[in-house]
């Protein structure tokens, strides 16, 4: 469609901002608590919450506090929540074993997010790092990260997290072909209904920090040949872009219901080239790091919070996004309630 433009003094486009009424008629893209995931961290610890210091005004919660966090997002109209564990240390070994315990945190959270909001759909990640005294998302063996062996362990744990009751599986670890065996588990155990979201562009960032502090996954291995210091041969090149596509194609075809670009604002011309190719249900994750400059930049003064937080929400949109992962969920719900 061709873009007709005016000219001055005929046409004058101020007219179209000169006050609130008209600027909310003409607004072309819309944000609303529809459009929210709310990013939220659970702990196996007794005290209700634990601020976690690099994210402020975000808090591990346990698993009573999160559900009444699931109440509370009921409350905001915000539709889903995804859980990310902090796990006892104690509990971590090399092979992510307490990632399969039907018992563990968090299937307990599952349960009881559910069972107090029944309506919220609940997301949950599928992925090593949590459960790993290494830190990485799959199985190490000679300083490799091997892909087929991690990929049968993701599928043993998306199965004992959606018979917890999770709505949503989102595998994270960027291991080759997960999407389908999973999809394949899912359906032969009855489960054809399970969605999921893939992490189908995620990104080797330095935008994680604070959200390894807050999952207490700790620092990499230092590069050894025992242990890799990064993530590198497992998530994508931060310079690719047709990379996401061919990465998003191979989702797809497997059996991906939802798309999830991570980082969020660093790759926004991703997330559009993500929804305008596929045309599919696509997301945006506004990662820690996002998350702790903006706090960061507001609690100096430096900008307005409330409306950076809105202002960065609203571009996620603007590109294309159909929703957004973030821990500014209930903030921005009270906001756009407002």
């Amino acid at each position: 469609m061709k873009n007709y433009t005016g000219r001055y003094p005929a046409s004058r486009p101020r007219r179209l901002r000169q006050s609130n009424w008209i600027r909310r008629l003409t607004r072309e893209t819309q944000l609303s608590p529809d459009d929210l995931i709310w990013a939220m961290v659970v702990h196996d610890g007794r005290e209700g919450e634990v601020p976690v210091a690099s994210m402020p005004g975000v808090a591990r919660l346990s698993v009573s506090s999160a559900a009444a966090a699931a109440k509370r997002a009921q409350k905001l109209g915000i539709p889903a929540i995804a859980v990310f564990p902090h796990i006892d240390a104690a509990k971590k070994d090399t092979v992510g074993k307490e990632a399969l315990n039907p018992n563990g945190l968090v299937c307990t959270a599952v349960r009881a997010m559910k069972d107090a909001a029944p309506d919220v759909g609940i997301m949950v990640d599928v992925a090593l790092d949590p459960f790993t005294d290494h830190g990485h998302d799959g199985l190490l063996k000679d300083g490799r990260i091997v892909n087929d062996e991690t990929v049968k362990v993701l599928v043993e744990q998306a199965l004992v997290q959606v018979k917890a009751g999770a709505d949503i599986v989102a595998p994270s670890d960027m291991m080759d072909g997960r999407v389908g065996a999973i999809r394949a588990g899912l359906d032969g155990a009855g489960f054809q209904d399970t969605l999921i979201m893939s992490y189908a562009a995620k990104y080797a960032s330095a935008f994680y920090g604070p959200y390894r502090e807050a999952i207490g996954s700790g620092k990499l291995g230092s590069g050894s040949e025992q242990n890799p210091g990064d993530k590198r041969t497992y998530q994508m090149d931060l310079a690719n872009t047709d990379e996401a596509l061919r990465e998003v194609a191979m989702d797809v075809a497997e059996g991906a219901d939802l798309l999830l670009v991570k980082p969020g604002l660093p790759y926004l011309d991703i997330v559009h080239r993500v929804k305008t190719t596929f045309g599919m249900p696509t997301y945006a994750f506004q990662v820690s790091g996002e998350y702790a400059m903006i706090m960061a930049a507001a609690g100096n003064g430096w900008l307005d919070g409330d409306r950076a937080i809105l202002e960065s929400l609203t571009a996620f949109k603007r590109a294309g996004a159909d929703g957004i992962v973030t821990y500014f969920a209930p903030k921005a719900a009270e906001l756009l309630g407002a």
